[in-house]
């Protein structure tokens, strides 16, 4: 039958139609992720825990408060380009909303300074409030260069990091701020745990305060004696207890963040370890059964002792002696995957072997390679096809196991390592859903796509299925 009737027949079915929908989406999630994300994100990202220490810890998704769950979002808001610059410096603003109930903690972050100068930058940083008040909160000035420091000087190559709501000469400002705009007499010991109240609230009683709602405004002033002075990042913080699209785990991490780059490496995972078990189990079964002979013999007897080996304790063995690495783990999956392909090939070659196409070919002097490949291969191609497309959710699900297991590969964010990680933090007891039923859903998700595309293939593997 021609390629477009073998289409037609594809598309024609339901779980044909709705595996390729599915497809297209993990191909175009994982297009984006690596367009977006850098290759080494497990590396350098990831695993990295400086780079949360801004997040929430096991925060719950933002959108639970949809359903009437009560969250302070979380909110981390970088200043990056300045809304004025002039000779004496730059001024950073960016504005947000906030709500009913006051920010956990308030911290602003220091990226990498740069400056030429004996007199190194000030940073200072204030809010303005929906009701016109300004508080002037934080004042801030590098260490001054040394003795043996030589232009440029950098300072914060790590970036720091002021909690300003457990700061005590903040805690000292607003108390200031309070007894001049509202004539409350209170001390900054007394403050300790009002700060970020106080900053968006108004006194109701002398410790405490009502949230006052609308559009608050953050301005960050770097006074630059240099022009060339520099600050690489300003980030603030407003703390919550929920954050993202898929909330965070126990070190701050964004899960959403890890479950998308899942998506390009469970299709690698299952479109490689797939292609090269089908190459290696096809290849053999048409040897085994063109051939035959003491070839034959061979491969069905090798066949049988891999067919024998138990997989899952040798897979965990190798992968351990080995190390965890992603390559070596795929590597170790096609080895044991091949098996059944090869047996069920050898006796349809086997059939086509006494065909008269191929006592034809034969008659006229074909090689025995030629006839292989265009003869037998195309006839039995639609159903290798078939298992190229059934072995991948295989391949995805062992590696999700292994990955379970703890034998993935850290390198890598995967939906195994996320559940594995999960479990092994307590997360399904502590009703940490967020951390535990998305990788979970993806992994089905994944195996019925490709479970969906086989089926809708069996009709053109089998014409008896057809109803047309």
């Amino acid at each position: 039958m021609e390629e477009r009737s073998f289409l037609r027949i594809f598309l024609a079915s339901g779980p044909g139609r709705i595996g390729l929908v599915f497809l297209g989406f993990i191909v175009a999630v994982s297009v984006y992720v690596l367009t977006q994300y850098p290759l080494d994100y497990g590396l350098k990202v990831w695993n990295n825990p400086a780079l949360w220490v801004d997040y929430p810890k096991e925060a719950p998704p933002l959108w639970i408060t949809l359903f009437g769950v009560s969250a302070v979002p979380h909110t981390i808001l970088e200043l990056r380009t300045p809304t004025q610059s002039d000779a004496t410096g730059r001024l950073y603003t960016v504005a947000f909303d906030w709500g009913n109930a006051p920010p956990r903690f308030i911290s602003l972050t220091l990226g990498k300074i740069d400056f030429y100068r004996e007199r190194p930058p000030v940073i200072a940083l204030s809010l303005l409030r929906p009701d016109g008040k300004e508080v002037r909160l934080f004042r801030h000035t590098p260490l001054r260069p040394q003795a043996n420091e030589a232009p440029p000087y950098i300072r914060y190559e790590t970036p720091r990091r002021f909690s300003l709501s457990a700061d005590a000469a903040v805690q000292s400002v607003v108390a200031s701020w309070l007894r001049t705009e509202f004539n409350l007499n209170i001390t900054a010991a007394a403050l300790r745990d009002q700060v970020s109240a106080a900053l968006l609230g108004t006194p109701v009683q002398e410790r405490e305060f009502r949230p006052l709602p609308g559009r608050y405004e953050l301005r960050i002033r770097v006074e630059t004696p240099e022009p060339r002075d520099t600050v690489e990042k300003l980030t603030v913080v407003l703390g919550g207890s929920a954050y993202g699209l898929m909330g965070t785990d126990t070190i701050g991490r964004d899960l959403a963040q890890g479950l998308l780059f899942g998506f390009p490496v469970a299709l690698f995972i299952g479109l490689f370890v797939s292609i090269l078990t089908t190459f290696v189990g096809a290849t053999l079964g048409i040897l085994s059964g063109y051939l035959g002979g003491w070839v034959d013999a061979f491969i069905q007897r090798f066949t049988d002792i891999v067919v024998s080996v138990p997989t899952l304790p040798l897979l965990i063995f190798l992968v351990v002696l080995m190390g965890s690495n992603l390559f070596y783990i795929m590597l170790f999956i096609a080895i044991f995957g091949w098996t059944g392909l090869t047996i069920i090939l050898r006796p349809m070659v086997l059939q086509l072997r006494e065909g008269q196409l191929i006592e034809a070919e034969k008659s006229l002097g074909a090689s025995r390679w030629r006839i292989m490949t265009r003869h037998i291969f195309p006839q039995v191609g639609p159903y290798i096809f078939a298992q190229l497309i059934f072995f991948t959710p295989s391949a995805i699900l062992t590696e999700a196991g292994l990955s379970f297991l703890g034998l993935g590969d850290p390198s890598l964010p995967t939906w195994g390592q996320i559940l594995e990680r999960g479990f092994r933090t307590g997360a399904v007891y502590l009703g940490y859903w967020w951390w535990v039923l998305p990788p979970g859903l993806l992994i089905v998700f994944t195996a019925v796509t490709f479970l969906l595309l086989a089926l809708a293939l069996e009709p053109i593997v089998n014409p008896r299925l057809r109803r047309m």
